[in-house]
């Protein structure tokens, strides 16, 4: 009798920033399709979710992927749900309302490899800044720029094997600083690919003695970059306008509910929109062609496609959770169209 390991991922409810967990369950003949995932249970009291009294969690499976780190074993994304089955208050993946898979989500996630031992950036010195301020990180070839090519080379070819849509990845602007980015059609499964390329990046790093930093300003008050998660998402009404006016409908959609998104965008988001290193205050709101200082850029593309394409909301922390995210800009834009 065959036996698989399925590696149940879902994320906790700490506060203000959620975590990924994650435990092994071993099933025989296993039949390699997410009908066959289980659902199972964990300890709720432990990871923020429930009391004592009462802890039992359900993980409802909801995204299948081949593990790439073991043999015939699965990584399975779950979404929490209280012991009646019903969402969890934690769980952002039920918020989406996008049966349709209408909206189709490109995250652009941004990192920075953390150097446990002196609580810095890799390629940072124990003592001080780099000599170089940045700058010539971004996209940078050569051992004096890059820190950590072996590192991300192995994150992603685990997520093309696991099959995570991993569209490309580039060094950024700080030393250490890295990018990955992922797309999928449906909100739902946009997050879903996003978390999954965020727990093999966790796991990987791990084999390096290295930590992944998702905060958004980790270097805080300083002249380095901070990391983002910019969104850029379409629905059929984006794809097809064919109008300046339909777009700008959209854009302004967003102007009176910025206080609804930035909750949703990720904690300590203050600390990074703040006007600089191409950012637009958190408490203002702007948008504009290729204008990577606003709010929500019109990318070029689109413009030149006559108005046919995708809108790219800059302002998400690259500690949201995509789930929240998509969840909210699904709101918006559904109001508008």
């Amino acid at each position: 009798m065959s036996k698989t390991k399925l590696e149940y991922i879902w994320l906790d409810g700490y506060q203000p920033t959620q975590s990924l967990r994650s435990k092994t369950k071993i099933l025989p003949d296993f039949g390699g399709k997410l009908e066959d995932c289980p659902m199972w249970s964990f300890d709720g009291s432990s990871t923020e979710q429930a009391e004592g009294g009462s802890s039992d969690c359900l993980l409802k499976p909801v995204a299948l992927f081949p593990d790439p780190a073991r043999v015939d074993g699965y990584l399975v994304m779950t979404e929490v749900l209280n012991s009646d089955g019903t969402p969890h208050e934690s769980n952002g993946r039920a918020t989406i309302d996008d049966d349709d898979d209408d909206f189709w989500f490109g995250f652009e996630q941004e990192y920075f490899l953390w150097d446990t031992e002196i609580n810095k950036p890799l390629g940072f010195p124990e003592e001080g800044f780099p000599k170089r301020g940045q700058g010539p990180y971004y996209c940078s070839v050569g051992a004096q720029n890059a820190y950590g090519r072996e590192v991300i080379e192995d994150h992603l070819d685990q997520c093309l094997e696991a099959g995570v849509n991993v569209e490309g990845i580039n060094a950024e602007v700080a030393a250490g600083q890295w990018e990955f980015q992922t797309f999928a059609k449906g909100a739902a499964a946009a997050g879903d690919h996003v978390w999954v390329a965020r727990y093999l990046a966790e796991r990987n790093a791990e084999k390096y003695g290295l930590s992944i930093n998702w905060h958004p300003k980790p270097l805080g008050d300083t002249d380095w970059n901070g990391s983002g998660m910019h969104a850029n998402f379409s629905n059929s009404t984006l794809r097809e306008a064919g109008s300046k006016e339909t777009y700008e409908r959209i854009c302004e959609a967003f102007r009176p509910v910025v206080k609804e998104h930035i909750e949703v965008y990720g904690a300590d988001n203050d600390q990074r929109l703040t006007g600089k290193h191409e950012t637009q205050s958190i408490d203002q709101f702007s948008y504009g062609v290729s204008d990577r200082g606003a709010s929500i850029r019109i990318p070029i593309a689109t413009v030149e496609n006559g108005w046919k394409g995708w809108l790219e909301d800059r302002r998400p922390a690259s500690n949201g959770d995509p789930y929240k995210i998509a969840a909210r800009i699904v709101k918006t834009v559904k109001g508008a169209s």
